[in-house]
């Protein structure tokens, strides 16, 4: 992605108000980018669709928050686990997505859905439960995220945190928080910004997550571990804070929805070369734009820590 609400992702209508609050449950940048096509416009709004689903789902899961259930471990991090919450939000929304409109697939994290996002036709990239660490915890910062997909550009986009009362909505025609809309903060200045470094850097990768808080504390005022990817992604979106990085390669599901949103919005969304971002890039970059620069640069720091 790169900069202003016009582009599209690289390869790969205004979002309605929060479905009956959460159903009762719950800028200019110096740094250079590829000059990209604009994509065509699509003819049919997803955002309905894409709400619903992420609020259907969240609602699941939000059935089961602070419950006592069993937690499966997917490595010996203790970080990347799953549990039933999980696989529930992921069937409800894959139903409301299949009655809904049928004709997509569904590309997400957990059961039998896609891995890939086509590069043709209509696609819905669901992560029923970003933040699974955080849940499991009775922790609030985690969400359920859909992103509707034609032709490899995203052209709607929900991720909902019925935790936190919040639902964030978007299309190329703007983001909404609860409705009301949004965009990237006007900060310029590195010292107001807050910046979330993201996803997980295992226990063989720690200098890599050393160097990303370094990286951060020297640059900017305040660094942010949001837990999911996906709610730090709509924070920026919605002005919350100022970036949210990563040096890793990531998945489809951890990341459309929220980069998407925070391009709508008004930000800069790259990769670690400052090169337009898609999910098969390497390292993900989203700002304001008031500092990409600084904020690239940061990243690349993280990058160089695994090099050394």
């Amino acid at each position: 992605m790169a900069s202003g609400a016009a582009t599209g992702l690289a390869g790969c209508s205004s979002g309605q108000e929060t479905t009956e609050s959460l159903q009762t449950n719950h800028q200019d940048t110096d740094t250079v980018t590829e000059t990209q096509t604009t994509p065509m416009a699509s003819t049919t709004d997803y955002t309905p669709v894409v709400e619903q689903a992420a609020v259907t789902g969240s609602a699941v899961a939000a059935n089961l928050f602070r419950r006592d259930i069993e937690v499966e471990y997917k490595d010996d991090t203790k970080a990347n686990v799953v549990t039933k919450a999980d696989r529930g939000a992921q069937a409800a929304i894959m139903d409301t997505l299949e009655r809904l409109q049928p004709d997509g697939t569904i590309v997400g994290e957990e059961g039998d859905a896609a891995k890939d996002v086509p590069d043709s036709g209509l696609s819905f990239v669901v992560d029923p439960l970003d933040g699974s660490y955080n849940f499991t915890r009775g922790n609030r910062l985690w969400c359920a995220s859909v992103a509707a997909v034609e032709d490899g550009d995203p052209v709607a986009a929900a991720s909902v945190a019925p935790a936190l009362d919040d639902a964030y909505v978007g299309s190329p025609e703007g983001v909404r928080r609860n409705g009301e809309p949004v965009s990237v903060s006007d900060r310029t200045d590195p010292k107001g910004f807050m910046v979330a470094p993201t996803y997980f850097w295992g226990f063989d990768s720690r200098g890599q997550f050393a160097a990303a808080a370094r990286a951060v504390v020297e640059r900017f005022s305040d660094l942010r571990r949001v837990g999911s990817t996906q709610l730090a992604l709509a924070l920026v979106a919605a002005g919350e804070i100022e970036a949210a990085i990563t040096n890793l390669e990531t998945n489809p599901w951890d990341t459309i929805a929220g980069a998407a949103m925070v391009e709508w919005a008004g930000g800069t969304v790259t990769d670690l070369n400052g090169k337009s971002w898609g999910p098969d890039s390497t390292g993900l970059v989203a700002s304001n734009g008031g500092a990409h620069d600084l904020v690239l640069e940061a990243t690349q720091e993280i990058e160089a820590a695994k090099q050394s």
